[in-house]
């Protein structure tokens, strides 16, 4: 039986959060609606093989995360801190950039910055260190394309790139290149994976 190649799953945190609420929980419902387990996530996929039904066996999770400022917004920063912490107990690798907050703020909503370019970098990285056989890219962030093509560019012959994805019936969205296969996930996968942990 041929080795199980490594599977790397890259989740950009709260674009994920976001698409599970659109697609599962169309009606405003309490915000751990949407939360998930990521290392049971990347099991999830990893036990469902890789492009071309190829045997996978999950490496490494690494979740990317806006990070409350402490002063600004304690509640909230509290709440991040232990829900990173429990993600990173079970043995993600969380990566965390402070949000910005505008002057209107809280009127406006803080916003992430740079959590697109933080993934898109170590996903080039780490292929171009032989860190992962598979590497599969939750988000429908566009802005990542360009990572997607330069690992699938450079590295063809060692490595397969994926993408996965939240579906319900009436919603679909994925980052989407000719040939760039997907891990469609649906209701019943949300549910194996959901959090429903108060943070």
């Amino acid at each position: 039986m041929a080795t199980p190649l490594r599977l790397a799953l890259f989740i950009d945190a709260q674009n994920a959060y976001r698409r599970a609420r659109a697609c599962f929980f169309p009606e405003v419902l309490s915000g751990v609606h949407g939360q998930f387990d990521p290392v049971r996530l990347g099991h999830l996929i990893a036990v469902r093989n890789g492009p071309s039904g190829v045997p996978c066996a999950l490496s490494e999770v690494r979740i990317y995360s806006g990070r409350p400022d402490q002063r600004r917004d304690p509640r909230t920063y509290a709440a991040h801190r232990n829900q990173s912490q429990r993600w990173a107990d079970d043995g993600a690798a969380v990566i965390t950039r402070m949000l910005r907050y505008p002057r209107t703020w809280p009127i406006e909503p803080a916003q992430e910055k740079g959590i697109d370019v933080a993934l898109a970098l170590d996903f080039v990285d780490l292929a171009a260190r032989n860190a992962y056989d598979v590497g599969v890219i939750m988000s429908t962030d566009n802005d990542l394309l360009p990572a997607v093509e330069m690992v699938r560019t450079r590295h063809s012959e060692a490595i397969r790139v994926a993408v996965a994805a939240w579906r319900s019936e009436g919603s679909s969205q994925r980052l989407r290149l000719p040939g760039l296969w997907c891990h469609w996930l649906d209701e019943a996968d949300y549910w194996a994976v959901a959090d429903s942990t108060r943070y």
